[in-house]
């Protein structure tokens, strides 16, 4: 079996492992300009775990190469919508990763599978199990010569949204993690759910605007799912809402798609045209884009930016260099190329969809046959492969980008 380690090496961002010929997961990460994994790859297929940028967005620059490609329902649908979203990005920053073509071949080629259905790839044995990350996420299993896990992006815990993932693992000789939380632990989930929404009505109740950007796949959703579950009915805007169109045709990958429609039927859709009038009273608006790189969320921001009595809440992780990080470390944002300091109050709620250490750990204690783990998709891999090293009875090892390992 051979490794190689072509992104998400020692970083949160452009996922992409090639097992064989067998790759998992090819994605950007979203900074400026934007990565790209490493070159040199000519798989035979495509696995992708699930649809956030950082793992399957650019799996349609592959399509020359003829691969066949395996993934979720959900995941084909949320990857076509990603897709049509990146070309319009791509057309303003004169960068494009594929064409629109690329994108009709790619939903011609994905072989959809669900959950626990076994199929033969390229000489092994594929399962999918569910990875409770977003609806359609997958853990990504290999048997062949050597039984391999690849975990995707991964959480243990419950949401409102998704039940946890399944960790009824056969037993695995390779295991690759995602580290993103290693060293964290994520708060209580009610108790942090009561602070978010206590925040929110403060800022109401101070005359304010709560502004909640949010990941448009799965985030989006929980998110409303909370404020409906506390009788607040906030505005939604951005692409969140044609996400919702789409689980709501795979009921099956969701916890209890009643709540979520719930959810939405409680929230006021916003059409472009009506952003401006939103804020001349306080409102809470829920919109994208999670991390302030682009979508309606810029437009909100640069009319209340210097309004002391509003609130950014950050429901999520922060790539470094994103505006959302900037937003956190430095107080500013960057707007059409100007930037904008940002005297409105900034917080953070740890609304994570990965698991914790604690959840990690035990993802490895359960792989107790495991040979060798590989460490990545996090800032601090190199320490969890040390913990796994002196913790559990197997090698760890936490690659770089461009590493090869082949495993006899």
């Amino acid at each position: 079996m051979k490794i190689r380690f072509l992104g998400g090496g020692r970083e949160v961002g452009r996922s992409a492992i090639l097992v064989d010929d067998i790759l998992l997961d090819y994605g950007m990460k979203p900074c400026d300009p934007p990565l790209y994994p490493f070159n040199g790859l000519c798989p035979s297929s495509v696995i992708v775990s699930h649809a956030h940028l950082d793992h399957s967005g650019v799996v349609a620059n592959l399509m020359d190469l003829k691969p066949k490609v395996f993934m979720t329902p959900v995941t084909r649908d949320l990857s076509l919508l990603l897709a049509h979203d990146t070309l319009k990005i791509s057309k303003r920053q004169g960068i494009f990763p594929f064409e629109v073509e690329d994108v009709q071949i790619l939903m011609q080629r994905v072989q959809p599978v669900t959950y626990l259905d076994d199929c033969r790839v390229d000489g092994y044995s594929a399962r999918l199990f569910d990875a409770g990350h977003i609806p359609g996420s997958a853990s990504i299993y290999l048997d062949g010569e050597k039984r391999l896990l690849y975990t995707g992006d991964i959480n243990t815990l419950n949401t409102r949204l998704l039940n946890g993932a399944d960790t009824n693992y056969l037993d695995v000789d390779v295991l690759i993690i995602e580290s993103t939380y290693f060293g964290k632990i994520h708060p209580d989930r009610k108790e942090l759910e009561r602070q978010f929404v206590e925040s929110v009505i403060q800022t109401l109740d101070d005359g304010g605007s709560a502004i909640l950007p949010c990941f448009a796949i799965g985030r989006t959703q929980e998110i409303l799912m909370i404020l409906d579950a506390y009788g607040l009915s906030p505005y939604v805007d951005g692409m969140g809402v044609d996400v919702q169109q789409i689980f709501e045709r795979h009921p099956s990958y969701l916890r209890d798609i009643d709540e979520l429609q719930d959810a939405l039927d409680n929230a006021k859709v916003v059409e472009p045209e009506h952003r401006s009038s939103i804020l001349k009273e306080p409102s809470i608006i829920v919109t994208t884009a999670g991390m302030l790189n682009g979508g309606p969320v810029l437009y909100y921001l640069g009319k209340v930016h210097d309004d002391p009595r509003s609130k950014v809440l950050l429901t999520g992780y922060q790539v470094e260099g994103t505006n959302g990080w900037n937003a956190l470390e430095r107080g500013c944002v960057e707007i059409d190329g100007e930037t904008i300091p940002l005297n409105l109050q900034v917080e953070y709620y740890d609304f994570s969809a990965h698991a914790d250490d604690v959840g990690l750990k035990d993802i490895v204690k359960r792989c107790k046959n495991a040979e060798i783990v590989f460490t990545v998709h996090g800032d601090n891999t190199e320490d969890f492969a040390q913990w796994i090293r002196e913790n559990c009875n197997c090698d760890a090892i936490a690659p770089k980008n461009g590493d090869e390992i082949i495993l006899d």
